[in-house]
C-alpha cells in the first residue's frame, strides 16, 4: 500500500486517484501507523511552504517523514517536493531537511507563477514531453537534477536523491506522460546503476 500524506494541505484526492489508475493500492492518510507500514510515501501538497510545515508540525508527520525517509521510498509533488528540503524563502523557514538545497523565488522575465505546460529537458529517455506547472518558488539543489524546464532560467523540475524523488510540476495533471513519470518514480525512479 501507498500512503498519500494527508496533513491538510492542498487538493490531494487527484494524486489518490492518479496512483490508483496506475494500478496500486494508495490511501491517503494521517495515520502515524498506516504511513509506517506502507511500501512507499507519497508527500502531495499545494499552497504556501510556511503552512504547509506548520500543518506538518501541529500533527508530528514532519518527525514521522523524517523517521522513515531513509527506510522507505518517498516522493514529494510539487509543494510536497520543496518541503523535502532544508529551507524555503517562502516564509524563511526551515523545511524537511531530507535533501540539500533551497526553495528560492523564481526570478524571471516570464509571468509568475509559472503556470501551465512546459517541456522537461532531461538526458532520460522518458522525461521528453510537456507537464502542467503551477509554482512561484523553484529549488535550488546540489543533489542530482534528473529533468529541468526553461523558463527565463532552468527550473528544477525532477530531483533524485538515494530514495527520495522531488517533482515541481503536476503528473496527475499532465496527462498519460504525467502518469508514467509517476509510475517511474514509483518503481525505483531515474537514476540507474
Amino acid at each position: 500500500m501507498i500512503a498519500i500524506v494527508d496533513y491538510g494541505v492542498g487538493n490531494i484526492k487527484n494524486v489518490e486517484r492518479a496512483v490508483n489508475h496506475l494500478g496500486y493500492d494508495a490511501q491517503l492518510t494521517s495515520d502515524f501507523d498506516t504511513i509506517k507500514e506502507s511500501s512507499h510515501i507519497i508527500l502531495p501538497g499545494v499552497g504556501h511552504f510556511k503552512d504547509a510545515m506548520t500543518a506538518l508540525k501541529a500533527s508530528g508527520l514532519d518527525k514521522l517523514l523524517i523517521e522513515l525517509q531513509d527506510k522507505k521510498p518517498m516522493i514529494g509533488i510539487c509543494l510536497g517536493m520543496q518541503l523535502m528540503f532544508e529551507h524555503s524563502d517562502e516564509g524563511d523557514v526551515e523545511g524537511l531537511g531530507m535533501i540539500p538545497g533551497r526553495v528560492v523565488p523564481i526570478d524571471t522575465p516570464y509571468p509568475v507563477p509559472h503556470l501551465g505546460w512546459n517541456n522537461l529537458e532531461s538526458k532520460h529517455p522518458l522525461l521528453d514531453k510537456d507537464v502542467y506547472f503551477i509554482h512561484s518558488y523553484y529549488v535550488q539543489t546540489p543533489a542530482p537534477i534528473i529533468a529541468t524546464a526553461e523558463y527565463g532560467l532552468p527550473i528544477t523540475a525532477i530531483v533524485q536523491k538515494d530514495n527520495k524523488i522531488g517533482i515541481q510540476f503536476h503528473p496527475e495533471k499532465s496527462g498519460d506522460f504525467g502518469l508514467a513519470i509517476l509510475d517511474q518514480a514509483l518503481k525505483g525512479g531515474f537514476i540507474h546503476d
